[in-house]
């Protein structure tokens, strides 16, 4: 793979330009992500940027779970996407093997995990909230190539759902969406 450091910064700028979007009265509104409400999603993307700083840097970082955001969600992305940013930025760093969900592997990985985390999830954001979910192309292909190269788990405990149908003339990121499990909701 090659370095995927730029794509994973658009992921960023582009879910933060969602998060900045979000009124205070729509963080309790749910999402597609049926898991967690719109405050959830965005401790959920907080969490995993300070988790993987911590573990590209050796620090310790959140427990899955624990709430990261305080009263300024956006600060909040800002500063731990800043602390994720440096982490990967660090010499060697995409080279260097790493414990991950699917074994050990290399940090180019991670990054790349992190890439289509965000993107996801920014979808995920931009549905509940009513903003555009026309994503970044190129971030949209990045993440459907990552999850459509190996089998995903469904159903259970994982976070996919079975695949959902899709109206006709949905954008891409609708389809990634839909193939993820996430129910598309009408164009506004």
């Amino acid at each position: 793979m090659a370095d995927p450091r730029a794509l994973h910064r658009r992921a960023g700028a582009m879910a933060e330009d969602v998060i900045a979007r979000i009124p205070a009265e729509r963080l309790g509104d749910p999402t597609p992500c049926t898991e967690w409400d719109v405050r959830g999603v965005i401790n959920h993307m907080v969490g995993g940027n300070l988790r993987f700083a911590a573990l590209v840097t050796g620090g310790s970082g959140p427990e899955r779970g624990d709430d990261v955001l305080g009263d300024d969600p956006l600060a909040a992305f800002r500063d731990s996407f800043g602390r994720l940013c440096a982490a990967f930025d660090a010499e060697g760093v995409l080279e260097q093997t790493f414990p991950t969900p699917f074994g050990d592997g290399p940090g180019v990985m991670l990054v790349g995990m992190r890439t289509c985390e965000m993107t996801m999830h920014t979808w995920d954001l931009a549905a509940a909230t009513g903003q555009p979910r026309d994503l970044d192309p190129d971030l949209v292909t990045f993440t459907d190539a990552a999850f459509r190269s190996r089998p995903i788990p469904r159903g259970g405990q994982s976070p996919f759902g079975a695949e959902q149908p899709v109206p006709e003339g949905a954008a891409e990121a609708d389809r990634l969406a839909a193939y993820f499990g996430r129910t598309i909701p009408a164009q506004a």
